[in-house]
C-alpha cells in the first residue's frame, strides 16, 4: 500500500493540474462544445484534486511518521519541514480553487469575453500552485532521501 500511496499520490495532482491546463485553453474561446468539455473537466478537476487529498491524507496518516524520522537524521531536515509546512498550507488553497472552478463554469455567461476571466485566474492559479506543490513533494522526499544516505554505511 505504501508504494501505491506514494504514486497514487502525485499522480492524481498532476493529472488535476493538467485538467486546469485544460478548462483555461477551452475558456480561452467558448462554443457549445468547448463549453460542454471544460464544464466536465472542472468537475474532474475538482474530483482530482478531493481524490489527491484524501490520498494524501492516507499517506501522511500512515507514513509520513516514519518517513520524518528518517529526514531528521540527514542535514535537509529544515529544508523538508519547511517543504511540508509548505504543501499543507497551499494544498488547502488549491483544493478550495478546484472545487470553485466548476461553481464558475456552470454560473457565469461564458460567451462574455470578461466574464470568463475568474475561469481563467483560477485555472492558472491551480496549475501554478499545483507545479509548486510538486516541487515541494520532490524537495521533501530528497530530504528524506538525504536522511537515508547518512544511515548508510560508506
Amino acid at each position: 500500500m505504501r508504494e501505491a500511496l506514494l504514486f497514487i499520490h502525485p499522480t492524481l495532482g498532476v493529472l488535476g493540474i493538467l485538467g486546469a491546463v485544460w478548462v483555461f485553453v477551452e475558456a480561452l474561446s467558448v462554443d457549445k462544445d468547448r463549453l460542454r468539455r471544460m464544464r466536465i473537466m472542472s468537475i474532474v478537476v475538482a474530483v482530482l484534486f478531493l481524490l489527491t487529498w484524501i490520498s494524501g491524507g492516507l499517506w501522511d496518516s500512515y507514513y509520513y511518521g516514519a518517513d520524518r524520522m528518517m529526514a531528521a537524521k540527514g542535514s535537509w531536515v529544515a529544508v523538508g519541514d519547511i517543504a511540508m509546512e509548505f504543501k499543507e498550507h497551499l494544498f488547502v488553497l488549491i483544493l478550495l480553487l478546484s472545487l470553485y472552478l466548476p461553481v464558475l463554469t456552470y454560473r457565469l455567461d461564458l460567451q462574455n469575453t470578461v466574464a470568463r476571466t475568474p475561469i481563467l485566474t483560477v485555472a492558472a492559479l491551480i496549475v501554478l500552485f499545483g507545479l509548486a506543490m510538486e516541487g515541494a513533494g520532490a524537495t521533501l522526499a530528497g530530504s528524506v532521501h538525504v536522511g537515508m544516505e547518512t544511515m548508510m554505511p560508506s
